[in-house]
Formats: C-alpha cells, structure tokens, sequence
C-alpha cells in the first residue's frame, strides 16, 4: 500500500465520530476532502433531501455539538456560524457522490467506502480474538487457576522478610 494511500486512509479514520451508536462523518470535515464549502456540500443536501433519510444523515443536536466541543473535534461553536452540522452514516456518504457528481468526489467516496469497510472487518476480527479468548479461558480455567494461584503464593512470600544470607564474621 503506498504512503499516500496510508495517510488517505488515516485521515479518513481519523474523521470518523461514534454518533448515536453510528460510525459518522460531519458535513465539513466531509467538504475539506471533498475540496468545496460545506455551506455547498450542505445546499446540494438539501436540494436531494429525499436522497437523504433519517439512517443515511442526522443533524446534530445542541448537546452533541457540546460534546464535540468538548472533545476538541470542533474547535468551537463559533466554527459553525450557527449552523448544526449534519452526520452521514456510511450509506449517506455513499449518496453524496451522486449528488456532488465531481471526479474528487467520487475518488474520495471510494477511499471513504474501503476505510468504512477495514474498520468493520476490524471490529469483527477484534469480535472473533475476543471469543476466541473467552473459550480459552473457559477451556483451561482450572488448568491456569492453579498456575495463578501459584503466583499469587510467590507474590504473598515476597512480602515476608527472608533470612540473611552470606557469611557470617
């Protein structure tokens, strides 16, 4: 994988927020890759605004805005002039391209539509390695009891002084 793919896709993981119990992108971290004004972004959304349903774009509330600024991805309210940014869920970045209908567009929706996927199959292989190691344990419970109960022992005599050892004069 070449290095600017490497920063694309970090940089596309890094603008993704966990919104509403849904991986989401902000209308103007969407517009900066997309190279135009998010008040554009924002029009061409709401001129196509049954392209877009509740699942595929949300405006933000005021307490999540708070939140967000709180955790220093807005800067602060005053970056927003007011308005509420609008979240895509990966099925509403999927809809922008054909509704900016740019080449920039289109390239940077699929850069954004192969991060989305990495990260799912991200999150189920980290689902998988967690099952995998919750029947381990249930498998060698008692087996790794005993090794921990050992430990524990060791641990327990290292607190109680030992006898000096070397030679006595």
């Amino acid at each position: 994988m070449s290095k600017a793919l490497v920063n694309k896709h970090e940089e596309i993981v890094s603008r993704i927020y966990f919104i509403r119990g849904q991986k989401v992108m902000l209308d103007f971290d969407l517009a900066l890759m997309y190279e135009v004004e998010t008040r554009a972004l924002k029009q061409q959304v709401r001129r196509n605004i049954e392209s877009f349903p509740d699942d595929f774009m949300f405006l933000l509330s005021e307490k999540e805005i708070e939140q967000l600024v709180s955790q220093n991805v807005i800067p602060s309210k005053s970056v927003l002039g007011g308005a509420f940014p609008m979240a895509f869920t990966e099925q509403g970045v999927a809809m922008l391209s054909s509704v900016l209908k740019s080449k920039k567009a289109r390239l940077v929706n699929i850069a954004i539509m192969r991060t989305f996927v990495q990260l799912r199959k991200l999150i189920d292989t980290n689902k998988e390695l967690a099952h995998k190691i919750e029947a381990l344990e249930k498998k060698y419970d008692q087996q790794f009891r005993v090794v921990f109960d050992a430990i524990k022992e060791l641990i327990h005599q290292k607190n109680e002084p030992l006898p000096k050892v070397g030679y006595k004069k």
